[in-house]
């Protein structure tokens, strides 16, 4: 079993080898077989062929869903979102889907609910983009990897909300930013973050500017639970700030942007 196992990793090693692109890290073993599968390996070579990615390094972050890897792409660094098709668990992602008007003929599949998130992920970045909201830009979708802006310096991402050290000042300023966000989000993008927390943003430590990352589950307000996530986002970002002496009301808020929404019509 052992040597099957380092014989298709030696195979995958090829593979990648023959794609021109390069680790700058040794991943695990584990990863390896979780993440670049065969189908993943020839979405890879896809998008090296169409000249979107240069070379791959070393994982950026693992999360329940998704591996996120740093890549060399035409213009600089980029960041490689690849969700895993056989060891994750997509049941939560249904609620998501299915409910949203824009993916009514996704069948309940695996495969084709993760194939659906990651072209849903890139379509709410660019929608959250072209509305005002600090996302990542979206560069490439195709099956189960995404292709998105890097956001960090010297290949190293910037840290998540939660790491970062926060003076009273910074904090309202950041704060008041990400509620501006979800106004947007609201008003011009009509989506609904869906799982905002202090998880899913991350922070420039220069400038102190929030980005939203993380949006494949965002939803549009047709969503029969979208005024339900997005209070929740809401109630996430006040429990998270109330530590730095911010108040507030989840929903009030929601009215207030729920009015926004009403004039802007």
């Amino acid at each position: 079993m052992k040597k099957e196992v380092t014989k298709r990793v030696q195979r995958i090693d090829t593979k990648v080898d023959k794609m021109r692109m390069r680790r700058k890290d040794t991943d695990t073993l584990k990863v390896k077989e979780n993440v670049f599968d065969e189908a993943t390996l020839k979405a890879l070579y896809t998008a090296s062929h169409r000249g979107v990615l240069n070379a791959i390094g070393g994982s950026i972050s693992t999360g329940k869903e998704a591996n996120v890897f740093l890549g060399e792409g035409k213009d600089g660094d980029i960041a490689i979102k690849i969700y895993r098709i056989s060891s994750s668990t997509f049941n939560s992602m249904e609620e998501y889907i299915l409910g949203d008007p824009r993916f009514r003929n996704v069948r309940h599949a695996k495969k084709d609910i993760i194939f659906a998130w990651t072209k849903k992920e890139h379509r709410n970045l660019t929608r959250a983009k072209e509305a005002g909201v600090r996302v990542p830009k979206p560069i490439y979708a195709e099956r189960n990897i995404l292709i998105m802006e890097f956001m960090g310096e010297n290949e190293k991402p910037y840290p998540l909300l939660k790491d970062i050290t926060l003076d009273s000042e910074n904090a309202k300023l950041i704060f008041d930013t990400i509620v501006r966000y979800l106004e947007l989000l609201y008003v011009k993008a009509n989506l609904v973050h869906g799982d905002l927390s202090e998880y899913n943003i991350i922070v420039n430590p220069r400038t102190m500017e929030p980005i939203l990352i993380d949006m494949g589950q965002s939803v549009t307000l047709e969503h029969p639970k979208a005024r339900e996530f997005l209070i929740r986002d809401i109630e996430n970002i006040m429990r998270f700030f109330k530590r730095y002496g911010i108040e507030g009301q989840a929903e009030e808020l929601y009215l207030t942007m729920k009015e926004i929404k009403q004039e802007n019509k």
